[in-house]
């Protein structure tokens, strides 16, 4: 059972952000009342980050695809700076199924662990080839099927190559899901289920965005930055991070500074 937490809140606001939030705990927190501090939670990051999207640049579900799985252990960044080349090339998933090897480790090499990737890549096309006719399916047990695709980069294509609501658990969304008290699982496929139940399925795809977005902006693994935190009145979590103002806004992150970031 999640605590409930009462709020003092001093009435000074900067940038929509709390200058100053005490926490006494009350009473354990009511699925009702999670329900709506969960979805209260979720209007806020939506006024936070009302352009929040995938940060990988595709055209068309199997660029989407090949950029997720190539996005393991790296930047979107450096994934952006590859796939140019790498679509111009390889466009179809049967160009995929027959790369040659030497040429296609060279391309993404940069993306580090580049010959397991191009393994991946190379059975990913023959699996499409053989299996699909070579297009990306739109059912996640389908997709879930294929080399290098679990669930993770099964809902991200869903979501945002089909527009079929998925939730897209990678480290930030689990760590504030578990801050949030959404959740209290490490499963990845546990902490979808938990998640999922709190809101309508029509906003999976964008919650997720959101809370990606809100976790390699504000919300750090190490030090969130809680003084500067739009959503710092709902959180149970307040105070992990440094809750004075002028120190938070040190540890935001811009967006020009974000794709340079650790991945997620």
């Amino acid at each position: 059972m999640v605590m409930c937490w009462a709020y003092v809140i001093e009435p000074s606001l900067v940038d929509r952000t709390l200058v100053r939030v005490s926490r006494k705990p009350s009473a354990p927190e009511s699925r009702v009342a999670l329900v709506r501090r969960a979805r209260r939670i979720n209007r806020e990051l939506a006024l936070a980050y009302p352009d929040a999207h995938t940060e990988l640049d595709f055209r068309n579900p199997l660029e989407l695809l090949v950029a997720t799985v190539l996005s393991a252990q790296t930047t979107d960044k450096r994934v952006n700076m590859v796939t140019p080349t790498l679509f111009a090339k390889y466009p179809t998933a049967a160009d995929y199924a027959a790369a040659d090897r030497a040429e296609l480790e060279m391309i993404i090499q940069s993306t580090g662990f580049f010959r397991n990737k191009a393994t991946a890549l190379i059975k990913l096309g023959q699996a499409l080839t053989e299996r699909f006719d070579g297009q990306v399916p739109n059912r996640l047990k389908d997709l879930v099927t294929l080399p290098g695709v679990g669930r993770k980069t099964a809902n991200v294509v869903l979501g945002n190559a089909f527009g079929i609501p998925g939730i897209t658990v990678d480290t930030h969304f689990g760590r504030l899901a578990r801050r949030f008290g959404w959740t209290k699982e490490h499963d990845p496929v546990k902490v979808e289920a938990d998640v999922g139940a709190l809101f309508p399925r029509s906003e999976w795809t964008m919650l997720s965005h959101r809370l990606i977005w809100h976790g390699r902006r504000v919300c750090h693994a190490r030090r969130p930055a809680c003084g500067a935190c739009p959503v710092a009145r709902w959180c149970p979590s307040f105070g992990e991070g440094p809750t004075d103002p002028e120190e938070a806004r040190k540890l935001l992150r811009p967006a020009r500074q974000l794709t340079d970031e650790s991945p997620a």
